[in-house]
């Protein structure tokens, strides 16, 4: 019996040293930091965190013995990174996808493993560097834009979201963009690195002060002039649920409500959420039409409207004008794949058929080189859904535009942080191009956003409410609007030649 306790009392000695080292090891803080990264994003906006968690893993990169341990502990930070910030991926999946849970818990997980593994491929790349310490940075940021891309892309949480609008390094989104700020992010992290260390610390703590006080300058900085006089703007939340919306027997209701609330805003242009009208536009009846043509007419602006076109035996992501402008339409370009068409239809046609139920998963794409609608007195250049987050795409209607309208339905995507997260990035559109933003959603956020990033309005998520206010025009382009993600791309080449060259 005393042996057995004593076997047993080893055991208990072992497992704990086997969990201690498990929970402190490398892997298992990276994977914290990098969950920890996330609180850098809305809606927590503490701006430094990502810095620091950014830097943790630098530093842990410069440790690393091999590439293989590089790419296994920048894996390890992706996994936190991700599965912290996209897990809301699973509520479409299977809240409001129907995918089973199992399969939807399976497939967003393995969604957040695929984003990872294009940090663990910046580790290992870091590794082989002969000039980590520009290296590593430049990697991170060069993946973040691999990653807009390939695929359609899938642009979210780069780390230069998670600046806007409080740090100072959101001054420079008007120059350099996103992938910009990223840099400025990443070169940060590096440089408190430098700090730490007594040989490099007075050039590195001189090179910190004079970049973030520089950047606090030019978020003083107007790049853009007001052009017309301001106007009355009301945006729509119509706080449809989702698992409702395309029901026929709530159809009428749902016409009925937003009818409503056209009705009794009194404003120049007046906005709904992405597919408010929960048929095709064809099948709308034309004396609903015509009541919002003459509510419009009377405060003599415009009707903004979210539907689904019928065209040449092509379905379409609009979004419809009526009012005292000629209508007018914009046909969403930048589609969801898997969301709002079938990649591989031969290859993928089944999950839907056997697991998914979402509706309209067969659009066509619009015209990528739109332009600006009329209405209102204004240049709108108007979005759908995720397509503002792709800033290179924004700026394809200005500079003539002269104000930014995106639509959206984040009530995929529950109460998680999906449309936090979004508004942020509608956020840096605006700062990018020095316009303003106006958000119409279904459940939230729907949001005023000025033309240095900043919410001046916004309602409650998931409640029926308008949002009232005013909507200045801008005119005038900002270096960003002008050269688009060149200039970053330019310096993430010459930061490849510099951390790559091999030393004569």
């Amino acid at each position: 019996m005393q042996k057995e306790s004593c076997h047993v009392h080893q055991l208990q000695g072992i497992f704990l040293r086997r969990s201690f080292q498990i929970a402190t090891s490398p892997a298992t803080l990276l994977f914290i930091l990098g969950a920890i990264a996330i609180t850098g994003y809305a809606p927590f906006h503490f701006y430094p965190a990502t810095i620091f968690a950014l830097a943790g893993l630098f530093h842990f990169w410069q440790k690393a013995r091999s590439g293989k341990q590089a790419a296994w502990w920048g894996f390890s930070f992706g996994s936190g990174f991700f599965c912290a910030g996209t897990s809301w991926i699973y509520v479409s999946l299977h809240v409001y996808g129907g995918m089973p849970l199992w399969m939807g818990a399976f497939a967003t997980f393995a969604f957040c493993e695929f984003l990872a593994l294009f940090i663990a491929s910046a580790g290992w790349l870091t590794f082989k560097s002969s000039k980590p310490l520009v290296a590593g940075p430049i990697l991170w940021v060069l993946f973040e834009w691999i990653k807009s891309w390939i695929f359609t892309g899938f642009p979210w949480l780069n780390v230069g979201y998670s600046q806007v609008p409080n740090s100072p390094l959101a001054g420079f989104a008007p120059i350099l963009g996103i992938y910009g700020v990223s840099l400025l992010v990443a070169f940060t992290a590096i440089l408190m690195l430098l700090i730490t260390k007594p040989s490099t610390r007075r050039p590195a703590l001189i090179a910190f002060i004079l970049l973030w006080v520089g950047s606090s300058i030019l978020k003083h900085i107007n790049w853009t002039q007001p052009v017309g006089e301001p106007i009355s703007v009301a945006l729509l939340q119509g706080n449809i649920a989702q698992d409702m919306k395309w029901e026929p027997e709530v159809a009428q209701k749902t016409l009925d409500d937003y009818l409503a609330q056209v009705s009794q805003a009194k404003a120049k242009l007046i906005v709904m959420p992405e597919t408010a009208l929960p048929l095709l536009i064809e099948q709308v009846p034309a004396d609903y039409l015509q009541k919002l043509k003459e509510h419009a007419s009377k405060q003599q602006g415009d009707i903004l409207m979210g539907a689904v076109e019928y065209v040449d035996l092509q379905y379409f992501n609009s979004m419809l004008s009526i009012g005292s402008a000629e209508n007018q339409a914009y046909r969403k370009s930048h589609l969801v794949p898997f969301g709002e068409y079938i990649p591989l239809k031969e290859v993928f046609g089944w999950i839907y058929r056997d697991w998914l139920h979402i509706p309209l998963t067969d659009l066509a794409r619009g015209t990528t080189q739109p332009l600006p609608m009329h209405l209102a007195g204004q240049q709108v250049a108007v979005n759908i859904c995720y397509e503002d987050v792709f800033g290179e795409e924004v700026i394809r209607q200005l500079p003539q535009a002269t104000l930014l309208v995106n639509a959206s339905n984040d009530a995929w995507y529950g109460e998680s942080l999906a449309a936090h997260q979004h508004l942020q990035m509608s956020q840096t559109r605006a700062l990018e191009t020095g316009r303003m933003m106006l958000r119409a959603t279904n459940t939230g956020a729907t949001a005023i956003i000025s033309p240095h990033g900043e919410v001046v309005a916004e309602l409650p998520h998931f409640t029926k409410a308008t949002l009232e206010g005013n909507a200045q025009g801008y005119s005038g382009a900002t270096p960003y609007v002008l050269w688009g993600n060149f200039p970053a791309l330019v310096i993430i080449a010459l930061g490849l030649f510099i951390g790559f060259r091999k030393k004569s």
